[in-house]
């Protein structure tokens, strides 16, 4: 009887230590409070308080003619700056370094902020370290959002939930290439606190 209850012991150790576990945060919880919940093709992105780069921010080498992803955002987006002028600062969300450089010389993602009360996001490139944005309109917390980036010669064309807009592109690689670039925070200023955003790509 006591060999039958050790096994029975250890069998429900082991089911424990490989089930999935759950996370309960205040992020999870609101992020299914929009239209639909998170599927399971997304990936959690978690910028830490304090920090600037997510939890997830790895080296991954992009050669493509576009960038396709669906986006989240939950409650943890709306956030105060400590100086007011920071308010403005484009935190960055997902997209690509290009023509084989370093990103602040030549890529193209999507920036998002909280300001004036609304969650924006941005069209965000670089062509030779010089630095141009444009704003992509607003989404609401807890909705899905769908992005692309495409290279089409001398211009990316941004896409969002089916609106076009296109910046310039002065790489002159054919294909984007070099690495993605992941959620980011800043700016100037660290995470106020955990900022959670949920990225599936197409």
């Amino acid at each position: 009887m006591k060999h039958n209850l050790f096994i029975l012991s250890i069998s429900v150790l082991i089911f424990q230590s490989c089930s999935k576990q759950i996370e309960t945060t205040d992020s999870s919880i609101s992020a299914k409070k929009g239209s639909e919940a998170v599927s399971d093709q997304y990936i959690q992105y978690t910028i830490q308080k304090g920090q600037q780069y997510c939890d997830k921010s790895i080296f991954v080498p992009v050669k493509c003619s576009q960038v396709s992803f669906k986006v989240k955002f939950d409650s943890s987006a709306i956030y105060k700056t400590v100086a007011d002028s920071n308010q403005s600062d484009i935190n960055k969300l997902y997209g690509f370094s290009d023509n084989n450089a370093a990103h602040h010389e030549y890529s193209a993602r999507f920036g998002w902020r909280w300001s004036d009360n609304a969650l924006r996001l941005f069209a965000y490139d670089y062509n030779n370290s010089v630095m141009s944005f444009k704003e992509l309109g607003t989404v609401q917390i807890g909705v899905e959002n769908t992005c692309s980036i495409k290279v089409s010669g001398n211009e990316y064309v941004f896409t969002l939930n089916g609106i076009e807009t296109k910046m310039p592109r002065a790489s002159t690689t054919t294909l984007a290439q070099g690495y993605k670039l992941f959620p980011y925070f800043g700016g100037n200023e660290l995470a106020p606190h955990n900022i959670a955003i949920w990225i599936e790509e197409l």
